[in-house]
């Protein structure tokens, strides 16, 4: 695998973003969950923009120093993954159940660490939840987070294929959990035992501390289950979206979104 490959990786990666983001926007215009409280047009000016923002912003920085890393990994077969001797298939899913695991980590620390509150909360401040919001992310967020990969991916032996078969199973998944789509009950127990629906990351997103303090899966809903983080059972029509200390919706532009870190502390 060389830096060319992986950038040519990344187009595809790209073009999986914008395809997902466009199907489920058409599924949530056909197939709505609920009514939307506050203007969906505004939402997308706002978050339409992060997204393009961070995406370049993260590509320009990180992608090659990842790229580099991980053509050095595999060369050098540096990492815990090359360390042993197993089938490329096995260390495809060891890998990726490892980056979703710090994910998990990743998103607990930012609700109960202060200062990454203040960056995370522009996620949470969306009035309304759909497909849009899995790209409402604050840039000092979105850095962050890339310097979490990067020692991950040095420190474990990613391997390219592996990261981003990951990558582009996350866009879909935070798409598809975010989207204010109406979903077969049962087809939803039956998927919450792997992975995760939009009913219970919906109980994330809401105001209630107690609620939005759970449910920290990104693509696998069973570290939830097996760290005692998961809520569940909760009555969906009775979840109000948001940040209880941000309910005043003109107040949530794209401007007040790069500001919002800056500003008073809030839970």
């Amino acid at each position: 695998m060389d830096k060319t490959t992986f950038i040519d990786i990344n187009t595809l990666k790209t073009i999986c973003y914008w395809a997902g983001l466009s199907l489920f926007l058409v599924l949530e215009i056909n197939l709505s969950y609920r009514k939307n409280s506050v203007s969906k047009p505004r939402r997308w000016m706002t978050n339409l923009p992060l997204s393009i923002i961070n995406g370049s912003v993260y590509y320009f920085i990180y992608y090659s120093v990842i790229a580099e890393i991980m053509v050095r990994a595999e060369s050098n077969q540096i990492g815990l993954l090359n360390s042993f001797f197993m089938p490329g298939w096995l260390k495809i899913i060891f890998g990726i159940l490892i980056l979703d695991f710090t994910l998990y980590v990743w998103h607990l620390f930012n609700h109960v660490v202060p200062l990454f509150w203040r960056f995370h909360r522009v996620h949470h401040s969306d009035m309304n939840m759909d497909v849009s919001t899995a790209s409402r992310f604050h840039i000092g967020e979105i850095l962050m987070s890339g310097l979490v990969r990067m020692m991950v991916v040095y420190s474990f032996g990613i391997s390219f294929i592996t990261y981003m078969l990951f990558e582009m199973m996350v866009n879909l998944s935070i798409q598809f959990h975010h989207s204010s789509i109406r979903i077969n009950p049962v087809f939803e127990k039956i998927w919450i035992l792997f992975f995760v629906p939009p009913s219970m990351h919906r109980v994330h997103h809401s105001v209630k501390i107690t609620e939005r303090d759970s449910n920290y899966g990104v693509l696998f809903s069973f570290w939830d289950r097996f760290l005692g983080t998961l809520t569940w059972g909760i009555d969906q029509s009775k979840i109000l979206i948001g940040i209880g200390s941000h309910r005043k919706f003109k107040n949530l532009g794209f401007w007040y979104m790069w500001l919002m870190p800056f500003t008073r502390k809030s839970r």
